[in-house]
């Protein structure tokens, strides 16, 4: 019987473990701070065009993203028409609804944006942890009830991905790809627990 417990005891350690670091390996820090370079720099305009999914619901168009000064980015989501369907404004910690259609009005979905685009355009984390693979050096930075996983890679020195997550689950994933510049030509954010998931492609002139 006691063996039984023992095995049902690891058993359940073993479910719980966090599948963001199933396969890393926990190394020494070698920094404090991690540095998302996207969306930092003042002088540009990010445009990109935009497939937002809400619970079974699609909207196309186009979203901006503009850093206006230090620590303060307004991101805006327009038809290809020029409608607008919502205007966010972060200024530090805070954050202003300017606009948003009512049929995106809803006090969940507008929490998921602000998350979403906050961790987008964050620069800058406290590193708590810090891993690797055999491609990938990862920082883990603490926010609230979240931790943020910042994924390097090796080779090309790029983040290619963060992945929020609780302390079992994990609740976001952001992908950034073929990444020039500080600019990533593709950006997909995915929901593991709600329907709604986010992609982004570097509009071309």
């Amino acid at each position: 019987m006691r063996y039984l417990l023992i095995s049902f005891f690891f058993l359940g350690l073993g479910s719980c473990s966090l599948k963001t670091t199933k396969d890393l390996l926990g190394v020494d820090l070698s920094k404090s701070i991690v540095k998302n370079p996207y969306f930092s720099d003042i002088k540009k305009d990010y445009v990109y065009k935009a497939k937002i999914e809400v619970y079974g619901n699609n909207f196309g168009g186009i979203l901006i993203v503009k850093k206006q000064s230090e620590g303060i980015h307004r991101v805006v989501f327009t038809t290809e028409f020029g409608n607008k369907l919502f205007d966010f404004l972060y200024e530090e910690d805070n954050f202003t609804v300017n606009y948003i259609v009512k049929e995106l009005d809803k006090k969940m979905i507008v929490n998921t944006f602000q998350k979403d685009f906050k961790l987008l355009i964050s620069e800058q984390q406290n590193v708590v942890n810090q891993y690797q693979s055999k491609n990938f050096e990862v920082y883990k930075t603490a926010n609230l009830n979240r931790n943020n996983f910042y994924f390097y890679n090796k080779k090309s020195a790029t983040l290619d991905k963060i992945v929020s997550t609780s302390k079992r689950k994990e609740k976001v994933i952001i992908l950034f790809d073929n990444s020039k510049d500080n600019n990533a030509n593709l950006i997909v954010i995915n929901h593991k627990n709600i329907n709604l998931n986010i992609e982004l492609v570097k509009f071309k002139k």
